[in-house]
């Protein structure tokens, strides 16, 4: 886990600026949310590689339009737990160094669960957790992983040390050194783990599957969430024949990784955008459906309904 210290150079390497564009002269101060924004990336994740964003373009668009930015980098592969701690150490240097009392987390993909841990474990640091395509109820892929791949098996031996050098390499290239566990990231991304989670941390979500959870929790933060049912959404887009492969182990609408029932949190705001897992970051480098929502769009328009609410 990284100490204050590096968390903090971190910090200072990852915070987002941007200049305003002619939206922000039209509608000035539209993300400018009271609290400053936290982005938390998903599986095999991180802030930026070679100066390409994990959530490409995001940032800059929330930043042109106000608000105070600031991208995580945790584990690319691991618990939730490990993750969530991770997050908050840094939450922690972002209050201090800034002043802030509370952050606005935005996490994607098993970003949302880790937000989630954050949120449940420190309430206090926390105004609100949008979820973007979150693992909230397991995802099927994960499932079909664990049947064949069971822990201690020579196959799964294999896969994770070729899982866990990719991730070593994506970490070392964002500055991390961070430890990786593709098993315990299965683990909890699989419907049984997430379940599991679910007990024990369970502010924001739904009672039943599919269904909508409290906006405003008993720990005092708002939940809120959307994601896609996209699959072949450009055929430019690499990772949309990535999405094509693992869509197959879906019985119901998704996103090629998630379910959009899956992705519910707190207050739904959409779940079937024409995006896949990873048109919803904007990636990649922002080839996504000319049909579809613009990615970047959708998160100014979450900083914006943040800010309404007072956050």
């Amino acid at each position: 886990m990284k100490t204050a210290l590096a968390s903090m150079l971190v910090l200072v390497a990852t915070s987002v600026s941007a200049q305003p564009t002619w939206m922000d002269w039209l509608f000035p101060n539209y993300t400018r949310t009271q609290h400053p924004i936290v982005l938390i990336h998903g599986m095999f994740g991180f802030d930026d590689v070679l100066g390409v964003d994990y959530f490409y373009q995001v940032g800059e668009s929330l930043a042109s339009g106000g608000a105070e930015v600031y991208t995580l980098q945790v584990s690319a592969l691991n618990s939730t737990e490990v993750r969530g701690e991770q997050a908050a150490q840094q939450i922690q240097d972002i209050l201090a160094a800034t002043g802030a009392s509370k952050v606005n987390i935005i996490g994607h993909s098993h970003g949302g669960p880790t937000a989630r841990y954050v949120a449940s474990v420190y309430p206090g640091m926390v105004a609100s957790v949008s979820s973007v395509a979150g693992v909230n109820w397991g995802s099927s892929v994960a499932d079909v992983y664990r049947q064949y791949l069971e822990e201690g098996s020579a196959a799964n031996s294999f896969v994770v040390a070729i899982g866990e050098a990719f991730a070593t390499m994506i970490d070392w290239a964002s500055g991390g050194g961070l430890p990786q566990d593709l098993n315990a990231s299965i683990n909890d991304l699989s419907t049984a783990g997430s379940v599991a989670f679910n007990a024990q941390y369970p502010e924001g979500m739904p009672t039943t599957y599919c269904g909508s959870g409290a906006e405003l929790a008993s720990n005092g933060v708002r939940y809120y969430s959307w994601s896609g049912t996209g699959i072949y959404t450009n055929g430019l887009d690499p990772f949309d024949y990535l999405v094509l492969a693992t869509s197959a182990a879906f019985s119901e609408p998704n996103d090629g990784l998630v379910s959009a029932c899956s992705s519910h949190l707190g207050h739904v705001i959409r779940d079937d955008y024409y995006h896949n897992h990873f048109d919803e970051v904007n990636q990649a480098l922002g080839t996504i459906s000319s049909l579809a929502a613009d990615p970047p769009t959708l998160y100014r328009q979450q900083a914006n309904r943040l800010k309404n609410v007072g956050l």
